[in-house]
């Protein structure tokens, strides 16, 4: 169905894998547009509650594919036009970039957390990819490098904008500078990685429980404390502890409580209802 990308949905868990792995799994045009279609479609449906983004391969991601850039007629392709008119150069590239952009917004903005599995080399825009999920998980042979500055151009798709809130800006800048090879040992260490598997199977299996237990709880219960933890990260705290009072008046669902208490007491796993599906149009 995809060109990119293989899906699966278990038990409320959605799967999303690249499958371009004799190309390390590099984004090409069509990655930009099967993604955040995928993620918003499971995000719409209300019934998928948690989602582990990972790759098939030696390597989780190599970046942005060269064909992006040179392939005509691309839509996503920055250069273009007759020569003449560089303002208009300018604001075809403008665009790409923010095409490019949300791509990765759609992690941010899914109702549900995402889950990044990484093997391998993690580069370019990888790591503008993990940097917009909510958790990031490693095996023993990742490695990260913000590698544009080896290329001679400056990240442009979330890198700097949000791996800064991720690890100490100090590290961010450093890697950013250099396009060094960031060990996952480092990550580890700096917070960027939650855990480090042995192995790429024991990375998916505990990654998996992971998100299995995320999609065990209330979804408004996760859908509110994702977006919680979103807005405060541009506010004031006062005005973080505000919109989470706003939320919880609106939005707390004491059905969910009483069933959660229930549950407790019956001793069995508690039973939440799925999200209401998101209409595209009116």
């Amino acid at each position: 169905m995809y060109e990119c990308f293989d899906v699966e949905i278990t038990d409320k868990v959605g799967h999303i894998k690249m499958n371009r792995p004799e190309k390390a799994n590099s984004m090409i045009a069509e990655f930009w547009n099967e993604l955040p279609m995928i993620v918003d479609e499971m995000s719409a449906s209300g019934s998928v509650r948690a989602v582990v983004l990972s790759s098939e391969g030696k390597h989780f991601c190599s970046g942005m594919d060269l064909s992006v850039f040179t392939a005509s007629g691309s839509d996503v392709a920055p250069s273009g036009g007759d020569g003449k008119h560089p303002s208009r150069r300018g604001e075809r590239f403008r665009s790409t970039a923010l095409k490019l952009q949300d791509s990765f917004n759609a992690l941010e903005r899914s109702r549900m957390p995402i889950l990044c599995a990484i093997q391998g080399a993690c580069v370019g825009g990888g790591i503008d990819m993990v940097s917009a999920a909510d958790l990031r998980y490693a095996d023993a042979t990742a490695f990260f490098s913000i590698a544009e500055i080896n290329i001679g151009m400056t990240a442009d798709v979330g890198t700097l904008q949000r791996m800064p809130r991720l690890v100490p800006e100090g590290i961010v800048r450093e890697l950013a500078y250099t396009g060094r090879k960031w060990s996952v040992d480092e990550a580890l260490a700096a917070g960027f990685v939650n855990k480090v598997y042995d192995d790429h199977a024991s990375m998916i299996e505990g990654v998996h429980e992971i998100a299995a237990e995320i999609a065990s709880k209330s979804p408004m219960a996760i859908w509110g404390t994702k977006k919680s933890m979103q807005y405060s990260q541009e506010h004031t705290i006062a005005d973080g502890l505000e919109y989470i009072a706003n939320w919880n008046a609106s939005m707390f669902d004491t059905d969910d409580m009483a069933e959660a208490f229930t549950a407790k007491l019956e001793q069995r796993a508690a039973n939440f209802p799925d999200l209401y599906p998101q209409s595209r149009g009116l």
